[in-house]
């Protein structure tokens, strides 16, 4: 495989950064996953974590040096995320399960295939624009769908923030998994949280896209947003790919041709709780927990 990839996160305007993100990759399998702690719950950072640390490790088991099945694979460890949020919760005997959001996908064989649940977004470009996007599960989407507001009103909508679908909780996430998409040289894939997309336009994303190396694009992505929302921004991530980059000279260009078998990249932030929610001496135990948590849901999932 042969790819650019670069991704970033931003605290915006909030006290924390309750975003995650991560890829990782093997000779011939590529896997990128979003997280977006959902900030009127409790831990939602701690979901978020879960959420990507579950997914790259049951990716690592997995792939050999391929995913026999991506799709099922996207379900399956998506669902087993969900269900490691809610045995934390139960093991540190919270009030109420953290939630998050969640859009992943893998590539391999010039192909893509995406899942989510809730309102974080893949987007699929190629040179001339928007291919197509993951439709959100939230209110103002469903709202657009019955045509009572447009795709911009959506961006400012009193609901804006109400998602019906997330991970952690008693419900068990709808995840919505997309049929395989062949990718063609040049394609670029962005996928990125609310307080990306709800600044800019799809448009914009695109000529960006077009017009910089993928690195400056999405720094140039993220200031614009990070300006357009103000003081009380949202925290803002985005990992996008490039597929077939041809840049010699882009230092985010990969290729894995040499890459022995059964070895992969993994690039993800180490974890630090927010001190609102945990004391200095819980931390340590804290991220213990975490650890063994999703050591225990990605090891059953053989």
């Amino acid at each position: 495989m042969r790819f650019s990839i670069y991704q970033s996160s931003r605290q915006g305007g909030r006290r924390y950064n309750q975003d995650r993100i991560a890829y990782s990759y093997s000779r011939d399998a590529l896997l990128m996953v979003i997280a977006d702690g959902m900030g009127g719950h409790l831990h939602g950072e701690i979901a978020a974590q879960i959420t990507v640390k579950t997914l790259a490790e049951m990716f690592q088991r997995h792939t050999r040096p391929k995913l026999r099945d991506p799709a099922s694979f996207l379900h399956g460890a998506i669902q087993r995320a969900h269900d490691a949020i809610n045995e934390y919760t139960r093991k540190e005997k919270l009030p109420d399960a953290p939630h998050t959001t969640c859009v992943a996908c893998v590539i391999q064989d010039d192909t893509v295939w995406w899942a989510h649940a809730g309102d974080s977004r893949l987007y699929l470009f190629s040179n001339h624009g928007l291919i197509t996007r993951t439709h959100d599960h939230s209110t103002v989407q469903q709202l657009c769908d019955d045509g009572l507001i447009t795709e911009e009103d959506m961006k400012t909508h009193p609901d804006r923030n109400k998602v019906y679908n997330c991970l952690g909780g008693f419900l068990v996430p709808e995840i919505e998994v997309s049929r395989p998409m062949p990718l063609s040289e040049q394609d670029t894939i962005l996928m990125c949280t609310d307080g990306l997309w709800g600044m800019l336009t799809t448009e914009q994303m695109a000529t960006t896209l077009r017009t910089f190396p993928l690195a400056r694009a999405i720094e140039f992505l993220m200031d614009h947003a990070e300006l357009r929302a103000g003081r009380h921004g949202d925290n803002l991530s985005v990992i996008a790919m490039t597929w077939e980059s041809h840049d010699a000279n882009d230092s985010q260009t990969v290729s894995t041709v040499a890459m022995p078998l059964n070895t992969f990249t993994t690039k993800m932030d180490e974890f630090t709780p927010s001190p609102a929610d945990l004391a200095e001496d819980e931390v340590e135990r804290a991220i213990a927990e975490i650890q063994n948590t999703i050591k225990k849901f990605s090891e059953n999932n053989r």
